[in-house]
């Protein structure tokens, strides 16, 4: 599989932006997950309820609004790497992996 790229929607008003943190908001990593894991498994036909995530880095802080773009490509043993980037810059990677892999979910 190649690389694919999608560019993320999480909207300036995101809840999360809310309590984390006042004066300063940033993207919480686990909403980045999140987003990348749902876009992942509804892209690839799989159960998103069935990932594991096998590595994760935070690089850089996500400010509201910020416009980002996740890559992923297949990983050789299975499951999938993924990036996310700002235009500038790497805010975060590592890969995933599902149980149902090679199964199709249905909607």
């Amino acid at each position: 599989m190649t690389e694919v790229a999608i560019a993320l929607a999480i909207p300036a008003d995101h809840p999360a932006y809310a309590g984390h943190f006042p004066g300063r908001p940033i993207l919480p990593g686990v909403v980045l997950l999140d987003e990348a894991l749902h876009v992942v498994a509804e892209r690839q036909g799989l159960d998103a309820a069935t990932a594991q995530i096998r590595s994760a880095k935070f690089l850089s802080p996500v400010q509201p609004g910020e416009p980002l773009v996740l890559h992923y490509s297949e990983a050789p043993k299975g499951g999938f790497r993924f990036e996310i980037r700002a235009p500038d810059r790497g805010v975060a990677s590592g890969a995933f992996a599902f149980t149902d892999l090679g199964r199709p979910h249905a909607p």
